[in-house]
């Protein structure tokens, strides 16, 4: 049995498989959003996760030695209302 292919069909067949790939890479614009929690960690190492539905947060100061972080938590709105910061001074 011998196999013959023309350029049209070739053609055909790498347009048809490039239209099938730009279908399926295209993404819905809310999956790039991000996700409910939001994490940040600065040059001293301390760590901030805020939930951005609710406003919660924990707080980790600066990270020395394994195992021995003390997380704090808060809730953003409370906070910016007092003007007081719960974050506990590291000893």
């Amino acid at each position: 049995m011998k196999i013959t292919l023309d350029s049209k069909s070739l053609l055909l067949g790498f347009l048809g498989a490039g239209l099938m790939f730009t279908a399926i890479s295209f993404k819905n614009s809310q999956d790039q959003v991000g996700g409910r929690y939001r994490t940040e960690v600065n040059a001293t190492n301390t760590v901030v996760i805020l939930d951005s539905e609710t406003g919660n947060y924990i707080i980790a100061p600066e990270i020395r030695d394994f195992g021995k972080v003390q997380w704090v938590k808060g809730e953003f709105n409370k906070t910016f209302s007092t003007a007081i910061d719960n974050r506990k001074e590291a000893k």
